[in-house]
């Protein structure tokens, strides 16, 4: 009786050692050289916005060019689903790619006359290709990166508040932006749930423009927008 104590003491601490070497074998298949990550979730779109001097060209533009004058723009707050796909190279090295539901950008407008809230409104794509370092190595569960990367913007859907005499005036006939290239910068980190699970959250800064051009009334009126957004994002990560 004594032996089979002793026998089935052996046997479970082997089981155990077996079973704690499988756990971390798993565990370093997280994030690691040749694997493909599912990332799905939602981001927090905040731009800092402002509108260079805008020049107007047109018979009616000696009525429209000093309403202009001293012109700030403001985009509000938004959030909008996204959706990325992350390939390891390496245990620290991936590149992803990421596109989004394109989100609704209201612009209002700040003038010496007045405000002019919701004066044009654009709906914007814009994927994205980072390349990220992971810090750590694929056993940890928390692992920090930075990535850098490029957006390519393009605008859809841009309208005017025709219900706006002056905005309507300025822009009533047709309204445009600017397709962009622009670099993304991001930080982030990566909380590991088991062997496929993870959540992932990152603040990204995009430097982005984009030429504006309203036709309206007798008159042409360009300037630049600059959006400059903040994003921050969190989403749920599935590995294959």
């Amino acid at each position: 009786m004594k032996t089979s104590i002793i026998g089935n003491t052996h046997f479970v601490r082997n089981a155990l050692t077996i079973a704690i070497s499988l756990a971390a074998a798993s565990g370093a298949q997280a994030q690691s050289a040749g694997d493909w990550i599912l990332n799905v979730g939602i981001a927090s779109i905040n731009p800092s916005a402002s509108i260079s001097p805008m020049t107007s060209v047109g018979p009616a533009s000696p009525v429209f060019t000093p309403a202009l004058n001293g012109a700030k723009a403001s985009i509000a707050r938004t959030t909008t689903q996204t959706l990325g796909v992350l390939h390891m190279f390496t245990d620290n090295l991936g590149l992803e790619a990421t596109i989004g539901i394109p989100p609704k950008m209201t612009v209002d407008v700040q003038l010496t006359s007045g405000a002019h809230p919701g004066a044009a409104s654009a709906k914007a794509l814009y994927p994205s290709f980072v390349g990220k370092y992971f810090f750590k190595s694929p056993q940890d569960n928390l692992r920090p990166y930075v990535g850098l990367g490029f957006t390519t913007a393009s605008f859809t859907s841009v309208g005017v508040n025709t219900s706006d005499p002056l905005v309507n005036g300025l822009g009533g006939t047709s309204s445009s932006l600017s397709s962009s290239v622009a670099p993304l910068y991001t930080l982030g980190g990566v909380y590991r749930l088991d062997e496929k699970w993870s959540i992932n959250g990152s603040v990204s800064y995009v430097p982005l423009k984009s030429n504006a051009t309203f036709v309206g009334t007798g008159t042409t009126t360009t300037g630049t927008l600059t959006i400059n957004p903040t994003e921050y994002v969190l989403r749920v990560g599935y590995k294959f």
